[in-house]
This record gives structure tokens, sequence and C-alpha cells, in this order.
């Protein structure tokens, strides 16, 4: 408690991690241009972009490969024309969402757990998203009743494990974000808390001093989940952050989703696998695509993902290998694929 926590970027990273967010790259052109592609603006459909924009920070598209259309980085964030296509059995809302929202604004679907969908904003629209479709106007308990949220999580002595998703609740301020762990510790029955995040991957400017102590400063255990996909994603920078918030006292694992054309080989995978452990952060899951309409050119067959899997556990260490699941709409928990 109260412990000082070194931190590895500018002191100035609380104004400049909003500044980098208010800047993220929005149009094509601008995106294409920086990377030398400007001839692959044919496989973009302005309606798209409308529909689901890009998004993506300025520090993100520095580690993409200039000249490389099929760059791993690239390929999550460009909105192709294939996500037109009308794909059976890929649909708005793939994991039973909305069916699991209750009236204060919680998505509960697993026993002694609660998500909070806490805001519609990311730092980076990324092309596979199981949220695009999501009405988090109607959905976000922190809009207009977090009150009655907070006396629903009070009365529920089952659950023991609150999760903060999105969007991205880092995108939240530190004090919003302060006051929702202040809050939630002033439950007796909730002891963890988890933070689905892609901010310390695709923004690590926003892990500033102030978010560091507060995030050490609580009862709760808390725990990270990063989600990142490959291997490039992780450099020096984010390894400062990652050792930041692990010195901060939080349990940091990663889950990714299997993509085609992102990290559907086995060298891809390992090569994250092991990028993740030396920033010290555990593999956990790998999700088969969960099929939201527009994402369908992502897709890797559950067969295939089985055999990447079992390649991968022959070429590195069992702790390395993360656990390959599907999630199915209401079922108690992701299904294992073994």
């Amino acid at each position: 408690m109260g412990t000082m926590i070194p931190q590895s970027l500018p002191i100035n990273t609380a104004i400049s991690w909003q500044r980098e967010l208010a800047n993220a790259i929005t149009d094509p052109f601008v995106l294409l241009s920086q990377l030398d592609l400007i001839g692959q603006l044919a496989a973009i459909d302005p309606k798209l972009i409308a529909q689901f924009p890009l998004r993506v920070p300025q520090s993100y598209v520095n580690k993409m490969r200039k000249g490389d259309r099929y760059d791993p980085l690239l390929r999550q964030v460009l909105p192709l024309i294939d996500e037109q296509a009308d794909v059976a059995g890929f649909i708005a809302d793939p994991v039973g969402d909305l069916s699991a929202v209750t009236s204060s604004g919680v998505l509960q679907k697993y026993q002694g757990r609660a998500l909070l969908v806490t805001t519609g904003a990311c730092a980076i629209h990324c092309r596979y998203c199981f949220r695009r479709d999501f009405p988090y106007g109607d959905s976000n308990p922190l809009a207009s009743h977090w009150a009655t949220t907070l006396a629903g999580l009070h009365n529920d002595l089952t659950l023991n494990e609150v999760i903060l998703s999105g969007g991205d609740p880092l995108s939240l301020s530190d004090k919003k974000l302060a006051d929702i762990m202040t809050d939630l510790a002033d439950i007796p029955h909730i002891k963890t808390l988890r933070i689905h995040t892609r901010l310390p991957i695709v923004l690590p400017q926003r892990i500033t001093a102030k978010l560091l102590s507060q995030l050490a400063d609580t009862r709760l255990k808390i725990v990270i989940v990063i989600h990142a996909n490959h291997a490039n994603e992780i450099d020096s920078e984010e390894k400062a952050v990652l050792a930041d918030l692990r010195i901060a006292g939080c349990t940091l694992l990663n889950q990714s989703v299997l993509l085609r054309g992102v990290n559907d080989s086995v060298s891809a995978l390992r090569q994250l696998s092991e990028a993740l452990f030396d920033a010290d952060v555990l593999p956990y899951y790998l999700h088969l695509l969960d099929p939201v309409a527009g994402a369908h050119h992502f897709d890797v067959s559950l067969a295939e993902g089985k055999q990447l899997i079992d390649e991968l556990r022959k070429q590195i260490a069992g702790y390395l290998v993360p656990k390959l699941v599907k999630e199915h709409a209401g079922e108690a928990s992701k299904t294992p694929v073994f």
C-alpha cells in the first residue's frame, strides 16, 4: 500500500497518452501512405469505415513494416472489403452478451464473476472485435445507474471477482478508475479486480505513475489481462510498462485470438509466447475466433487450431502453451479444446 512505483516512461505521460489517443489515425489514406501502401486503398470500402471506423494509435503504426500489405499488425486494423460478405453463422452478438446483461448493466455469465462493460471507447479498433455492434450506450453501468449496480454487487454474496471490460477500461481517466476501484474495494466479498485491456500493448503511454499508484494502493488483487496477438506488438517500451505493472503488484496474463494471416502458424505462436514470457506475462488463453459478422476472413478452423497447439506443445515448455478455448453463448464457462 502506498509503495513508490518506478516508472519507465516520461513524467508527462498523463498528458501524452490522451493526446496520442485523440490523434489516433482514422483515415486509411493516412495509414497506407505512411506504410508506402497507397495502392491498397482499392481493398477498402468507405462504408465499412462509417459503420466501424478505423482507429489506430501512431505508436502502434510505427511497429508495422513499410511496404508489407501482409504485415500482421496492419491486418488487425485494416477495414477490408472482405468484411462485407454475409457468411452463415457470423452474427452481431456471437457470444450471447446481450442475453447476459442484467438490469444494472452487468454481464453475468459465469459463477462468482461479474463483468462490467465500462466504456465503448478503445485506443484501437480491431476488425475481429466481437463487440463491434454492442449497444454500449444502453448497457454501460457507469452511465446512469452506478449506485444500482453497486447495490447489486453488494447483495450478491456469490461474487468474488469483478471484471472490467469494454471497449477498453483503461481508456477511462485515472480519476474514474480510482472511483471504481474504491467503490468495489468497499464490497467485502469482492476479492479480485480483473482488467481486460489492450492499451499497455497499443498505447503504453497510458500506464502513468498515477495509475500505477492506484493499482498498488488497493486491497483488491489486481489481475491485468493484456491482449497481444503477435510478438511484433511487444518491444522495449511495452516491456517497460509491463514491468511497472508487475512492480505495482499486478498479475499479468495474456489472451490472444487465433487469427488468419496474423498468428496462424506455429512459429508466430511460439514467438508470441516467448515474447510474453520475456516480459513476465503468462500466456493464458488462445481463443478461436468469435464468429462476429464481418470477421469471417480471420477464421481458423477448430481442426487447424488443435494441430497448431499440438505442434506448439512439442517446441516449447508446457507453461508457455496457452489454452485453446472457444466461447459458446449460454455455456457456464469457456470451452477448452483438447
